[in-house]
């Protein structure tokens, strides 16, 4: 070092390029780094015209970075104008977003919010590496975008920046993931957003509406990625239900629960592949017969948001429909009750020989007190299995445990009950249930087999090929 003399004060700080990197020198590419990493830098930065050409030559040298940081700024002071403008800048979207929150928050730890809800879901969102759209600032300084160490996955859909006073500038990705400082920030940021989706459910039902239909699907993995807060993102849930008058996802669990009939006690769903199929199943019978809502939950998320991670509501368990022996409590009366006892004794030689029938096949065969209209259908019997998880776990697309429920009621099974010495019950045992299996919505291992009984039983029914 030595001591030199110069003209007027400040610091000269002169960056020698490796060689190859000559692109450095770009002024396009000089502009776009120092508005991505310090465009909100209070001290203006300002860029000579190097060989530029109308105003930036006239001019002489022109500041590049906006030198105003709107997060920093009072909230009185800011329009929501100033917001939606911010909100464009920072995420090249042409539309408004739904809503957004703005805090600074003082204390054991410093930092400010500035996050985004958008109108409308980014290409990428289903991707694995989709891009997150918060970014990390250190006093102003663009430092890293989040790559889910600010806000949890469930919440990738938020765009905004986040404003420490704590943490060093030269803070890595790997000290942020043992940083106390960051994990206070993520957790009130996540409450904080829940929070606002909560007014504006709330408040703005409409608008919530918009939300849930381009994020409710993303919002769900929340009940399996974020335990601390899960009863928060259980209230802002929506599902179709068969009290629904139209297949928009606008129920509640809080509404469920104040529309249940007095005696009932739990949370009726059942799981399907697609709307369409859910509310055509067969084991909604009974329960539109006396009027019992059932959510009706179709997309794949579903099936862990109901299946050991979200077993109750408001002191109400879930159930599933198509699991186990429908069990109605209070709203099953006496005389159903002795009804069904009744028809269990009356049909129990035809249960055994359509359990012979079908052994390999069906794991159990019983009287249904579920169906009203329909012959038959097939339910799970696991305990702790849910229908659609087992589907995943077994090719063929039925549960590990298959149960085949009849209906007494229905002409066809009475006829059966009529003449159990029917040389083709076998057949007819088979009939039964590859149909209940196509009404699941499963595969049909052996479909051939199945053409030809029925076409078999159709012939004996037209009285014989000869006649």
């Amino acid at each position: 070092m030595e001591a030199v003399e110069r003209a007027e004060p400040g610091t000269t700080i002169v960056l020698h390029l490796r060689e190859g990197e000559e692109d450095l020198l770009n002024e396009h590419r000089l502009r776009s780094i120092i508005q991505k990493y310090s465009d909100h830098i209070s001290v203006p930065i300002v860029l000579g015209a190097q060989g530029g050409s109308g105003a930036d030559q006239a001019g002489g040298d022109s500041p590049v970075n906006q030198a105003s940081a709107l997060w920093t700024r009072p909230k009185n002071e800011l329009t929501e104008r100033d917001y939606h403008d911010f909100y464009r800048h920072i995420t090249n979207d042409f539309s408004d977003p739904l809503a957004y929150l703005h805090a600074k928050v003082e204390g054991r730890y410093e930092y400010t919010l500035l996050l985004y809800i958008p109108s409308h879901a980014p290409y990428d969102l289903w991707m694995p590496q989709a891009r997150r759209g918060v970014r990390l600032h250190v006093q102003r300084v663009f430092i890293l975008e989040d790559d889910g160490r600010l806000l949890p996955r469930y919440l990738r859909f938020v765009r905004g920046v986040i404003d420490s006073a704590d943490l060093p500038l030269n803070v890595s990705r790997e000290m942020l993931q043992g940083s106390r400082a960051v994990d206070h920030i993520r957790s009130s940021a996540v409450k904080r957003v829940l929070r606002l989706l909560k007014d504006m459910a709330d408040n703005e039902p409409d608008k919530y509406a918009e939300f849930w239909k381009q994020f409710g699907s993303v919002l769900k993995e929340g009940i399996a990625d974020d335990p601390a807060n899960r009863e928060d993102i259980a209230e802002l849930l929506r599902f179709t239900s068969t009290h629904s008058a139209t297949q928009e996802a606008d129920v509640s669990l809080h509404d469920y629960v104040d529309r249940m009939k007095e005696g009932q006690d739990k949370i009726y769903y059942l799981l399907a592949p697609t709307l369409a199929a859910a509310t055509a199943s067969p084991h909604l019978e009974a329960f539109r017969k006396k009027g019992i809502e059932v959510l009706l939950l179709s997309e794949a998320v579903d099936n862990w948001v109901v299946t050991g991670l979200l077993q109750e509501f408001g002191g109400k368990r879930l159930q599933s429909v198509a699991q186990g022996v429908p069990d109605f409590g209070d709203l099953a009366d006496e005389a159903e009750k002795k009804e069904a006892e009744q028809a269990s004794a009356d049909y129990a030689d035809l249960v055994g020989k359509l359990k012979e029938a079908l052994a390999g096949k069906a794991w159990d065969v019983r009287v249904s007190s579920r169906l009203t209209t329909s012959p038959a259908c097939i339910v799970a019997n696991e305990a702790d299995t849910e229908l659609t998880l087992a589907r995943r776990l077994r090719g063929s697309g039925l549960p590990n445990q298959p149960v085949l429920e009849i209906n007494p009621r229905h002409p066809l099974v009475e006829r059966l009950n009529r003449d159990l010495d029917d040389p083709r019950l076998a057949d007819w045992a088979h009939v039964l249930f590859t149909q209940a299996v196509l009404t699941l919505g499963a595969r049909v291992d052996d479909p051939s087999d199945f053409v030809n009984r029925l076409n078999g039983l159709l012939v004996d029914l037209t009285g014989g090929a000869g006649d």
